[in-house]
């Protein structure tokens, strides 16, 4: 380690890069952030749903000069500041809930309910840190405005429906994003995680997350008597060894060193002990690290269930309808060259110490991906953000993501997440 003598003592370049101006500046408008954060964390909108954030947003947004463009892929918007020629960067930050009842006993904990698209009436949280990530934009919003006379070309800041659904970045992208408002040369992206320390940053120069398509297999049978089952072809039989065989795919058609998943979350069929039902239902959510991996376990499903069909005498004109939901996310993979860039650029201004080793405990998934896999692709880096208290973590008294008892901790997190995107954004937008 490099080390200066001052005053007699032996200080880090990493401890002088903590006390930076941009640090400084963060910890000066975090009392800002912070009431922005209570607003967002009291006030989630359900996936597509997310009118008054998005209003919010571009209120912030075009309040520091930004023009901003709105309703695209239903509620999305984009901020753009021009400053002289040179790159596009976007910086993309979801900003949905989720339908959870809060039980986290925080004074800021929401209370909002909202009528989903398919007219229920639900509680809505931000139970996976997106209101950490929109507050954190604003605050990467505020600082490169004032940090104009470092950096030179185009800045987007996108707020993005429907990750938590995912689609709302293939919704963009569908309704003409990059015609309307340019096409970025790179593109970040951010995550708070609960499973890291908050105030650390995480990276991976490849993979980030797994892939995930929903997959409905609609088993068809022929109806009879519960006595009489001889007279019938029995859907839930026959979805039950489909089920069974599906983990088969995992166990014998997919390397053992290759994660890949099948789990059959729904299952419906029946109606009565004594009918044997014409029809049941399997819903499935499959997840892979490789689009190749993806491609097998889809095209997998389809033989196994068709087949399994086949075996228990189902006719041709009966077999299963396969049907891959249309909203499915690929795998998150950073550009390798890109993030070793970016990320030295954040060590230099946070130091070494602010980071810790990326590894894979789920296969979680991303639609950020939507965004950047366009022709040609756009080069594209996501990180993460450390959420949770060190002590929380060395004692495992953390909730999950999607849980209605999380909580990040707030301001650590906002403040790294913040130093370490504009670190990354005046990095790909400097000057020449």
């Amino acid at each position: 380690m490099n080390l200066l003598a001052v005053t007699g003592l032996a200080i880090s370049l990493s401890d002088l890069a903590v006390a930076s101006p941009l640090s400084d500046a963060i910890e000066a408008d975090y009392s800002y952030l912070e009431k922005l954060f209570q607003h967002f964390h009291a006030n989630p909108e359900l996936s597509m749903q997310e009118t008054k954030t998005s209003d919010r947003l571009a209120k912030e947004m075009s309040e520091l000069g930004y023009e901003v463009a709105r309703n695209i892929g239903k509620t999305g918007l984009v901020g753009i500041l021009e400053n002289g020629n040179g790159s596009t960067l976007l910086i993309r930050a979801d900003m949905d809930g989720l339908p959870v009842l809060e039980k986290t006993g925080l004074a800021i904990a929401s209370k909002a309910r909202q009528v989903n698209l398919e007219g229920e009436d639900m509680p809505v949280m931000h139970a996976c840190g997106h209101d950490m990530h929109i507050t954190s934009l604003i605050g990467v919003a505020r600082r490169m405005v004032e940090l104009k006379d470092q950096w030179q070309g185009t800045l987007m800041l996108l707020g993005q429906p429907a990750e938590e659904a995912l689609g709302g970045a293939k919704a963009m992208v569908a309704d003409r994003l990059y015609e309307r408002v340019g096409r970025p040369d790179f593109a970040l992206a951010m995550h708070v995680i609960a499973k890291y320390p908050a105030g650390k940053i995480v990276f991976n120069d490849g993979l980030m997350y797994s892939s995930a398509d929903t997959v409905r297999i609609t088993v068809r049978g022929i109806a009879a008597h519960g006595a009489a089952p001889h007279l019938g072809r029995d859907p839930v039989l026959i979805g039950s060894q489909i089920v069974l065989a599906l983990q088969s795919i995992i166990t014998r058609e997919v390397s053992p060193l290759e994660p890949a998943l099948i789990t059959v979350g729904a299952f419906r069929g029946g109606t009565a002990p004594n009918v044997i039902a014409d029809h049941a239902q399997l819903d499935i959510t499959v997840r892979a690290n490789t689009e190749k991996t993806r491609a097998q376990l889809l095209k997998s499903i389809e033989r196994v269930a068709t087949q399994t069909a086949r075996a228990a005498g189902v006719p041709e004109n009966l077999l299963p309808i396969i049907t891959v939901a249309d909203d499915g996310a690929p795998t998150t993979i950073n550009d390798a060259a890109l993030s070793r860039r970016v990320r030295e650029a954040m060590e230099a201004g946070m130091g070494s110490d602010a980071f810790v080793d990326w590894y894979q405990s789920d296969m979680g998934a991303e639609d950020f991906p939507d965004l950047v896999n366009v022709d040609p692709p756009i080069p594209s880096v996501y990180f993460e953000v450390g959420g949770t208290p060190p002590d929380q973590i060395a004692t495992g008294s953390w909730a999950s993501h999607h849980s209605p008892l999380f909580q990040i901790d707030a301001e650590t997190s906002i403040k790294m997440g913040v130093e370490a995107m504009t670190l990354g954004a005046l990095e790909l937008l400097s000057a020449p």
